[in-house]
């Protein structure tokens, strides 16, 4: 068995406590000789800030860059609210994103079924719901020139952000959307505003385009604002939903909730395959933020992380039993009752950070 190298970033706020149990995991796969992952640790975000001056170090970088697949815990929190904003927390992430080339983001919606009464839709619009939100995540609105915010004068500014999308940009993306639709059930959506907007007009031409070439996958469009009510209207109608930087930034938080926790959830970042290798380089990261009115205390829920971790033993390493195994010891633990803080329901045990990851690893141990 070849060693992978895992760059760890548990980052800021709780995300040292929940990189802690996926670095659990990790000793007892390597231990009972079902993996054999070598680890190495840095600084991302304001942790980073503090002792380089920077997000992210240069040589922190590089590690990432060598990596086989990067784990990511949580950047940010108040201390940090007035460093420059090039330096700013989550600077260090849009800097992986962008250096490591990760422009397809895997979001999962998946709703537990022992938590379908936590979510705040009625049951039995989110049981079973299971949806992939395949977000564009280095072109957009977010990283398009100019950006900037000019003086009028007489008390007046102008504020610009630029929407930029060339063809490549979302060929690619759209290939993952039906890449992944095919393994699943064979269905895409792709959200955009052409109504309005002019990038819109070209994700709408090249997704159908790319959609010509997967006959076996159902296609169809839809308004990023109308995807937005049917998310909340009738979710389980949807399987792969690809779109923009934007909207799918805004419409996978939206598809978070639907599962009751936004702290449940894990991501995914995958880059282009290497033209040699086949390997992509990736990142995996818990959805949910800092934490910060929570750091320290050991009420962290560790289950995005530990599920972002899955994601990584399945795209980066084709460990597919493995993570089906891991995510169906989350699933057991949930429906034994344990919940941590943020699920917390009547009748349930809730327990910490430490003794959710220990139930997890125990399930799988089992």
């Amino acid at each position: 068995m070849a060693t992978q190298n895992l760059f760890l970033l548990p980052g800021d706020g709780i995300g040292t406590e929940i990189m802690a149990e996926v670095q659990k995991l990790i000793d007892w796969l390597n231990a009972n000789g079902k993996t054999d992952f070598a680890t190495d640790t840095g600084l991302v975000g304001g942790c980073a800030y503090d002792k380089h001056g920077a997000a992210i170090s240069e040589e922190d970088m590089a590690k990432a860059l060598k990596a086989d697949a990067v784990i990511f815990g949580a950047v940010g929190g108040p201390k940090w609210d007035n460093v420059p904003y090039e330096v700013r927390p989550e600077a260090g992430l849009l800097r992986l994103r962008k250096d490591l080339g990760l422009f397809a983001n895997l979001r999962p919606a998946i709703c537990y079924p022992a938590l379908a009464d936590a979510s705040s839709l009625k049951r039995e619009l989110v049981e079973g719901l299971d949806i992939l939100i395949v977000r564009e995540l280095t072109g957009g609105v977010y990283f398009g020139e100019p950006k900037e915010i000019t003086d009028l004068g007489n008390g007046q500014k102008r504020a610009v952000d630029t929407q930029v999308y060339e063809t490549y940009e979302i060929d690619r993306i759209a290939r993952v959307a039906f890449d992944l639709a095919g393994t699943r059930s064979k269905k895409v959506h792709m959200a955009d505003k052409k109504n309005v907007m002019k990038s819109g007009v070209l994700w709408s031409e090249v997704v159908a385009s790319v959609a010509k070439d997967f006959p076996a996958i159902k296609y169809e469009h839809i308004l990023a604002d109308n995807a937005a009510m049917q998310l909340v209207r009738n979710p389980k109608q949807f399987d792969v939903m690809v779109t923009d930087n934007l909207f799918g930034d805004i419409l996978s938080d939206a598809a978070a909730m639907l599962t009751g926790s936004l702290g449940m959830l894990p991501s995914a970042s995958l880059g282009a395959p290497d033209a040699a290798t086949g390997k992509r380089k990736a990142l995996y990261e818990p959805v949910h933020g800092s934490a910060p009115d929570i750091a320290g205390k050991g009420i962290a829920n560790p289950i995005a992380m530990i599920a972002s971790f899955a994601m990584a033993l399945r795209y980066s390493f084709n460990m597919i039993e493995l993570a089906d195994k891991l995510e169906a010891a989350i699933a057991g633990v949930l429906a034994d009752g344990l919940r941590t803080g943020d699920i917390a329901q009547d009748g349930k045990k809730t327990v910490g950070t430490e003794e959710m990851g220990a139930a997890i690893l125990a399930k799988l141990a089992a």
